[in-house]
């Protein structure tokens, strides 16, 4: 055979497998036989190994390759992966539902309802068709790459194919990623039999797989993929081809090769919700695969765009979740936990039981106040639950006339930990040893060194752990202090792994404000409100100088969250570390000044929607982004009427042509600096 001829075979041998890929897969409507699957892939194979410039990315052979990696990439998301406003209460959906009503102004409202699946979020990049990227979610802006990872994944087609619908040269989608229930209980009947712990939770499977360094680890676990949105997209030259409605999106990913959820349904009123949450509640346990409720979105697309977004969550959606999983067992003994906050939290120590396929062998109590509420003692035999199918807790005691009971339980007078003696706040109890009590500084360190804070790459769990228990580090500031050498005799620990550890804490030691904020713990104060006030403040020292009426000048900064900042920052503990930290370990970079406003007060692009595309010289795409939303801009990842600057670099795209067809304001390089300097901010 020649290689023309061969050209045409491989040709043909990938449409035929890719087809049946599909029915298997996707569809679950096996044509073949196995063996016949196999010798269509054997002789793809075959061909690719005598003729090697014929083998391209997208061939079925090409699932799995290369060689392990040695660590994933930051990736920006071409939009926000935002999460979901929930509640399993039904006034809280005819709340959702009251709400989206009034902001459309009684025009008419369809949903879409589908399943809420229970796995990980992904993203899936095709350019031209083919899949060219793939991201965890991360914090909802910027995750992971683990392309080579996703292509792992049998449902998840490498090159998208229609017949009746034009592709576009860009496509950003979200999905799902999960482990079916049958395959997870073959993977741990496999683990027990191995002698190895078994997993948790399909879940975690799922998650973990996806974030394995070596692409051949994640194609041993048998994961499937539901997709169920467009995150962003170029149309190209078929821009009016786009959906115009959810239902429709559903039906193009079809059209494309995609799987999609075959429960997804449609419905106008609550009434047509509850049925469907209902139907599908009574089905959950036949499914397969875990779902813990149903997500209800706006059907209209262009509608959706009107109602906008929170920080948090899309205002035209609303997952409606399931009631949390029971079962009874027995509580054998109670213990105190002390958490990174210091608060000391009743833990019951219980009889394992299993629980919506989890073993489940402790379970909060939540404070004092409500363990005397609920009466729960020592050998009581309890009702617990998985709160939105997630963290167990005690819900009631179940009665046994006959049995005698133990005494109440009773907080300590001192810290389990540090032996501090303990304050009461409210119904809480707490050790104030914050930085210095073991327990607390280690859940302290974890949540310093995390992704949304510092960032320190290696410095996990089990690390703090062992740093702590060792007395290497003994209060905060420690970690800065930490050498190689000290560290390469502790378990775990080699020549490399510390220095790597010791270079990542130093590189960490350059920190943005909004980061450092984050990974103080300050209570109140998460990412988003962090980003804020340094935002607002642009310093560290303006923001640790501030009074309530200062803070509560900052948007989202109400009473409570002002006290608790200006309580952190008057806190002698807490202001010694803060010293320690500052005096030469860390080196903050801040904003600068607080941003420019207008007369009433909002930054000067609030309510302006931007849209980057082409390369920015040096300013970086996320820099861009950043300085625009630090006016107040709302950045989005596509054209529409509503866009009121695009910014175009070198190599736009046809993002600039639709800009064009639509007259909307267009910048280049220059004058998005000039529009930056025009209100005052240098990058």
């Amino acid at each position: 055979m020649d290689r023309q001829e061969a050209n045409r075979e491989v040709a043909r041998l990938r449409q035929e497998i890719r087809h049946h890929d599909h029915l298997y897969y996707v569809r679950d409507e096996p044509r073949i036989s196995d063996a016949a699957y196999d010798r269509l892939y054997h002789r793809l194979k075959d061909l690719e190994e005598t003729f090697p410039e014929l083998v391209t990315p997208d061939s079925p052979t090409q699932r799995v390759g290369g060689a392990p990696l040695d660590g994933f990439p930051a990736v920006d998301h071409a939009a926000p992966m935002l999460s979901l406003d929930s509640d399993q209460d039904e006034a809280a959906l005819q709340r959702f539902d009251e709400r989206l009503r009034k902001g459309l102004e009684g025009a008419a409202v369809a949903y879409t309802i589908e399943p809420k699946l229970d796995g990980a979020s992904l993203e899936v990049v095709y350019r031209d068709g083919l899949l060219s990227g793939a991201a965890t979610r991360g914090d909802g802006r910027r995750g992971e790459g683990i392309t080579e990872n996703a292509r792992t994944i049998r449902s998840l087609p490498l090159r998208l194919q229609s017949d009746r619908r034009p592709i576009p040269p860009f496509l950003s989608l979200r999905g799902e990623v999960i482990m079916r229930i049958e395959e997870f209980d073959k993977l741990n009947e496999r683990l027990v039999a191995a002698g190895r712990d078994p997993f948790a939770n399909p879940r975690n499977v799922a998650a973990g797989a996806l974030r394995q360094l070596d692409p051949r680890d994640t194609a041993a676990k048998p994961l499937d993929i539901y997709v169920y949105d467009i995150l962003a997209v170029d149309w190209g030259d078929h821009a009016e081809q786009a959906p115009t409605r959810q239902w429709e999106v559903f039906e193009r990913l079809r059209d494309w090769g995609l799987p999609v959820s075959s429960l997804s349904s449609r419905g106008e009123t609550v009434e047509d919700i509850l049925a469907y949450h209902a139907d599908l509640d009574t089905r959950r346990d036949d499914l397969g695969f875990e779902i813990d409720g149903i997500v209800i979105k706006l059907d209209d697309l262009a509608a959706r765009e009107t109602l906008g977004t929170t920080s948090r969550h899309p205002r035209w959606a609303f997952a409606f979740k399931f009631p949390p999983r029971r079962e009874i067992t027995r509580l054998m003994q109670i213990l105190p936990s002390v958490g990174r906050t210091g608060v000391v939290t009743p833990v019951a120590m219980l009889r394992p039981v299993e629980l919506s396929g989890v073993t489940v062998s402790r379970a909060t109590l939540h404070n004092r106040e409500e363990l005397a509420r609920k009466d729960v003692r020592e050998g009581d035999r309890v009702r617990i639950q998985r709160a939105g199918d997630v963290i167990p807790q005690v819900l009631e005691v179940i009665p046994e006339p006959d049995r005698e009971r133990a005494a109440p339980w009773a907080m300590p007078e001192r810290c389990p930990s540090c032996d501090t003696p303990l304050i009461d706040k409210g119904p809480f109890v707490l050790c104030p040893n914050s930085f210095e009590c073991p327990a607390q500084l280690e859940g302290r360190l974890i949540h310093f060194a995390s992704r949304d804070a510092l960032d320190i790459e290696g410095l996990g769990e089990k690390s703090v752990r062992l740093f702590v228990a060792e007395k290497l580090v003994t209060n905060l500031p420690d970690i800065f202090d930490l050498e190689a050498r000290p560290l390469m005799s502790l378990e775990g620990f080699g020549k490399k792994s510390a220095t790597d550890l010791v270079a990542a804490i130093a590189t960490a030691s350059n920190a943005e404000l909004h980061r450092f904020l984050y990974g103080l713990g300050i209570p109140e104060v998460g990412v988003t409100t962090a980003r804020d006030l340094a935002r607002h403040f642009g310093t560290f020292e303006a923001l640790r100088q501030a009074d309530d009426a200062a803070l509560q000048e900052v948007a989202g900064v109400g009473p409570r969250v002002s006290e608790e900042i200006v309580a952190f920052f008057a806190e002698e503990r807490y202001r010694a570390v803060l010293d320690a930290l500052l005096d030469g370990r860390v080196t903050l970079v801040e904003p600068g000044p607080p941003e420019p406003q207008d007369e009433a007060g909002e930054p000067p692009l609030a309510g302006k929607k931007m849209v980057f595309t082409g390369g920015l010289g040096e300013l970086s795409r996320r820099q861009a982004k950043e300085l625009a939303e630090g006016l107040g801009a709302k950045v989005t990842g596509s054209v529409s009427k509503a866009t009121d600057y695009v910014v175009a670099g070198e190599d736009p795209g046809s993002k600039y042509d639709k800009a064009v067809a639509l007259d909307i304001e267009i910048l280049d390089a220059d004058g998005f600096l000039a529009l930056l300097a025009e209100h005052g901010v240098t990058p």
